[in-house]
Parts: C-alpha cells; sequence; structure tokens
C-alpha cells in the first residue's frame, strides 16, 4: 500500500495534479507476472484528460517516474510496469516489521468506534454441530479483523433460546422423556426426543398442536414450562461452553432471543405510530412492496410475535446500547430475504443507521452434497470432529517428533487449527462438503501447513540463537532471492483491508498460505545459517516471516506453536 501510495504521488506531480492521488491509487495494479514488474499502471483512463491514445502517454510518463524506490520503469502497450528498488524496499519492510512486530500490517480508519457481531448462534437443545461452525468461525475471525483495522469488536451470541421449537420439546420430553436419563446426557437424550416428535408427528397432526399449546404456555410464563425451559438451555449453555473454551472462541453477549421478549411491544408500538403496520389474513404485517419485498410478519394471527419482530428489538437495543458504527450478521445465506426485510422496516422507520447493517452470509456445510439437518437426526458432531482432528495431531507428533515438549497443547494447537483453517481457507459463499480426511491433511494449503512453516521458520532462530537487536539495517545482500517472500510480507496490509472490505476470511487464510509456500521455496534454496554478514539479514527476514504467520494465524482465531 505505502509503495502504491508513492507511485501514486509520484503521478499526480507529473500529471500537474489534472487527477488526484486516491484515484490514481485505486487505478495501480499488481501484474500477474513478477517478470513484468511489481506495479503496473494503465494510462487508459488519461487518454480522455490528455486526448492522446494511452500508449503514447506511456511512453511519455516513462521518463518522468523519478524516485529512489523505483528501479526501473518499462512501457508495455498502454501500460507503465515499475520495478521496485529490491534492496531498499525489503530493508525497510523488515525493519517495519521488526519495529512494529505484531501490530505491522495494522489498520487505524476503525478511529475505535464499535462494531456489533452477530455470530454462531446455536440453538438451545441441540447438539453443536458443523453446521454450526460456519457461523462461529467467519464471525470469529472478522472480529479480529475489524479490532486489525482499528475498530473494537463486540461479539454477541444470539443463542436460539426461544421459539415453537420449545414447545415441541417440552411436549416430547412429558410423552416420553427421562429425567435421570437427560441429566446424564443432557443434548444426546434432547435430541433424541426432538427427532422422535418430527417422526411421530408425521402420522398423527394432534402432537402438533400440542407443541404449539406448549409453546404459548411457555410464552404466557407457565411455572412448570419455564422451569423446564429454563433446564433445557442451562445444559445446553454448559456443553457450548466447552467447545467454544476448545476453539479458543468468546463471547461479549450470550443474550438470545429469550432476551428481547420483554423488548418486542416497544417494536409493535412504534410500528404503529408511524402507521406501517397492516393486517393480512389476521396477521399484522409491515408491507415493502415499494421495497421489491414480501412483506414482513411482525405478528401472527393469534398474537404471537415472530423472527423478525425479534430481531427489530435486538437491532434497537444494540444500536442504544452499543452505539455501534456497523452491525455485522454472520448468517447463512438462506436468511438474506429477512435480513433485507428488517433493515427495510427500520429505514421505515426513519433509523439512517440501518444502513450500516451488514448481512454477511456463507455457504452450506454439506454432507454427500445434502444439508445437514437436526430434526432428522442427520448431523456430524463438531465435538467429535474436534476429538477426532486432536487425536490424528496426536498421532502425528508421536510419529515424527516423538520428544516434542507439550505434546497436548500443541495436538490441540493443531488439531482444532486444522478444522477452522479448512472452513476458512474457502470463500464463504462458496457450499463445502464436509470430509474428515481432507480437513485433517497435514500437507498442502492446509492449517497445519502453515503452522508447521511457522515452527519451522522458529527452529531456524533457535539454531542461530538470533536475537532482535542482532539486526542489521544494511548489508551486502542483494536480496533478488528473497524478493518473493519480501514481496509478500509488503501485502499483508493489503490483504487485511482486502479481508475486511469483502468480510471475507479465506483472504488472509490465501495469503498466509501463498507466504508459506514462498518461505518453503526460499529455505530450499538458500542456505539461511551460511556464515558471512548476510546472515543476519537472512535471520532478520525469517524473523518477519514468524510473525506475519503468526499474527495472519490470529487473525483467522488460529494459534501457532513454535515447535511440532
Amino acid at each position: 500500500m505505502k509503495y502504491k501510495q508513492e507511485l501514486a504521488e509520484v503521478l499526480y506531480e507529473v500529471l500537474g495534479h489534472e487527477i488526484q492521488v486516491k484515484e490514481l491509487e485505486m487505478l495501480i495494479e499488481k501484474p500477474k507476472n513478477p517478470l513484468h514488474g511489481d506495479l503496473a499502471f494503465p494510462c487508459f483512463a488519461l487518454a480522455k484528460v490528455k486526448r492522446k491514445s494511452p500508449n503514447l502517454i506511456a511512453q511519455e510518463l516513462s521518463g518522468s517516474i523519478q524516485s529512489s524506490t523505483f528501479e526501473k520503469v518499462e512501457v508495455v502497450g498502454a501500460y507503465l510496469n515499475i520495478f521496485l528498488n529490491k534492496k531498499l524496499v525489503s530493508e525497510d519492510t523488515v525493519a517495519a516489521i521488526i519495529e512494529l512486530k505484531e501490530n505491522y500490517g495494522a489498520l487505524d480508519f476503525g478511529n475505535n468506534r464499535n462494531v456489533t457481531i452477530d455470530l454462531s448462534s446455536p440453538n438451545i437443545a441441540k447438539p453443536f454441530s458443523m453446521g454450526h461452525l460456519r457461523s462461529t468461525v467467519i464471525g470469529n475471525s472478522l472480529a479480529f479483523i475489524v479490532e486489525k483495522c482499528g475498530y473494537k469488536p463486540i461479539r454477541i451470541n444470539h443463542i436460539g433460546d426461544w421459539g415453537t421449537q420449545f414447545g415441541k420439546l417440552i411436549t416430547a420430553y412429558k410423552l416420553w422423556g427421562e429425567e435421570e436419563r437427560v441429566k446424564q446426557n443432557p443434548i444426546k437424550e434432547l435430541l433424541t426426543l426432538y427427532v422422535k416428535f418430527h417422526d411421530e408427528a408425521e402420522n398423527d397432526p394432534e402432537l402438533v398442536e400440542q407443541g404449539r399449546s406448549w409453546f404459548k404456555r411457555l410464552e404466557d410464563g407457565n411455572e412448570e414450562a419455564l422451569a423446564l425451559w429454563q433446564w433445557f438451555r442451562d445444559e445446553s449453555l454448559k456443553e457450548f461452553s466447552r467447545i467454544y473454551e476448545l476453539m479458543n472462541v468468546q463471547f461479549d453477549s450470550f443474550a438470545g432471543e429469550a432476551f428481547y421478549n420483554d423488548k418486542m411491544d416497544r417494536v409493535v408500538e412504534l410500528l404503529e405510530e408511524n402507521q406501517l403496520l397492516v393486517e393480512s389474513d389476521q396477521a399484522q404485517v409491515v408491507e415493502l412492496t415499494d421495497e421489491g419485498l414480501p412483506p414482513c410478519l411482525i405478528k401472527k394471527s393469534d398474537g404471537a410475535t415472530l423472527y423478525a419482530t425479534r430481531d427489530l428489538a435486538a437491532a434497537l437495543y444494540r444500536k442504544e446500547n452499543y452505539d455501534f458504527d456497523l452491525s455485522l450478521y454472520v448468517v447463512g445465506n438462506e436468511q438474506s430475504l429477512h435480513f433485507k426485510q428488517l433493515i427495510s422496516v427500520l429505514g421505515k422507520l426513519g433509523y439512517s443507521w440501518a444502513k450500516n447493517m451488514i448481512h454477511i452470509p456463507f455457504g452450506m456445510m454439506l454432507k454427500e452434497g445434502k444439508k445437514m439437518s437436526t430434526r432428522k437426526g442427520k448431523v456430524v458432531l463438531l465435538e467429535e470432529v474436534l476429538s477426532e482432528s486432536i487425536s490424528m495431531a496426536r498421532l502425528n507428533i508421536e510419529e515424527k517428533n516423538p520428544n516434542l515438549a507439550n505434546k497436548d497443547a500443541v495436538a490441540k494447537q493443531v488439531g482444532v487449527g486444522a478444522v477452522m483453517f479448512h472452513d476458512l481457507k474457502n470463500f464463504r459463499m462458496n457450499d463445502i462438503e464436509f470430509s474428515l480426511e481432507e480437513m485433517l491433511r497435514f500437507e498442502g494449503e492446509t492449517g497445519p501447513y502453515v503452522q508447521y512453516t511457522y515452527a519451522r521458520a522458529c527452529s531456524i532462530l533457535r539454531k542461530a540463537n538470533w536475537k532482535i537487536e542482532d539486526t542489521v539495517q544494511t548489508s551486502s545482500l542483494s536480496w533478488e532471492k528473497e524478493w518473493k517472500v519480501v514481496s509478500l510480507l509488503a501485502e499483508f496490509t493489503i490483504a487485511i483491508k482486502r479481508a475486511y472490505e469483502q468480510f471475507d476470511p479465506s483472504q488472509i487464510a490465501k495469503y498466509i498460505v501463498d507466504l508459506a509456500q514462498a518461505f518453503n521455496k526460499y529455505y530450499g534454496e538458500v542456505k539461511i545459517l551460511e556464515a558471512g554478514d548476510e546472515q543476519q539479514a537472512r535471520l532478520a527476514l525469517v524473523y518477519s516471516v514468524t510473525v506475519v504467520l503468526k499474527e495472519g494465524l490470529r487473525l483467522l482465531g488460529i494459534e501457532a506453536p513454535e515447535e511440532m
């Protein structure tokens, strides 16, 4: 970013201030082929301003770009291809990383403003399945990314702890449940009851009515219904907390759907005051025809409030309590219509901040090409996957490095990291086919590969007994062989900015895989520990790689073991 900006400023002066620096910076590209330079400036946009052909403009500009940062300028058609001064840029980049350490790559445009992030949000009394992994790890990573951009993230776990499913579950428990069995294995037993209810309800419509009736009692404050609901909720949260701890995911709030029960009347009143509520088939809705959307259902014909009512109450509460600058909802793609309606209704109420509410959708976790379904009992439990991944990591350590200290801690870092990275390396909108085998591979574009590269770089520094104070600012090193690694290190900030702008952690995952691959290639070609004044410069580069790989993994919510 720094060098793009410098090139834009040079062009701004050369062009006589005809085009603003920001516009010029946006035009600068990175050539796909490194033989075409490090930066490229296409002259097409200048043709109208200059009234000349882009090729001629490129020729005229080429001799005017003077700076010690730019080693060479070549003209290829309408493009100016710029080659950076490898020695100057390399020493500058390494010095910056050594000075800033984990703060390298940080941006400050967030100005410490709040960003609420709605993530994870599993349903009470249901197991934490692989289906919930996506919202959890994408949201967790985005919290680290916005923080790196200068914002203050507020992680909210909007637990699914209300709704008609609790009427169904209470009905199932009353009919077939046994207190002792539920106490011994709460989630497994509650899931069994939930699945049985749906199986039986297919042939017995009366069961569905009983479920509705029990939920109505729960809404009306019936003591027995509330006690059962509270018990199911407490047991579920204990289980969830264990899994979050395993993944090192933390939250600022566990305010779930039930938290907003006493806040929904205000929403209905606001909609009535603004004459937005209309009756449709005995239900209360907000018409959104002008927005090209179907009506937003606020109250059912029996007076029960809905998902949308609750989310409107939640949005108002979050704005008033956190004064968010942005409010992110990391929720599956299938909820896109709901969030369009939600934002539109708030806009109709006159809340200008509604435009800062952003739904961040993602694809599904599939099993054999199909969506996982709790009600059909077709789920893969996340805790089981994590346990198996940790066990495989432990076996790998025993095989390759049996004398490693802290084997269990490292196996956990690697095993959990493998599962998280497998999700985060994919563009979030893509569906992911669940495959334990693919997830747990320890080579290729995987979490363990990046972690191993980090550990290898740490090992080089230990062998050399290198200390940060040994850094030399300049050396006889030409930085030719190091250039691929250095140019990637210099792009860390760009990768972070791109991940923020696209709300896509895969930008970071792909970046650290590229850096790990470039470093491993360099390690294979260069004897880093050879004596001479070049050794210190090379070790400073190795240290810089450790800083950026560790920070890149942290932005994904993954730990970096120093030995593997």
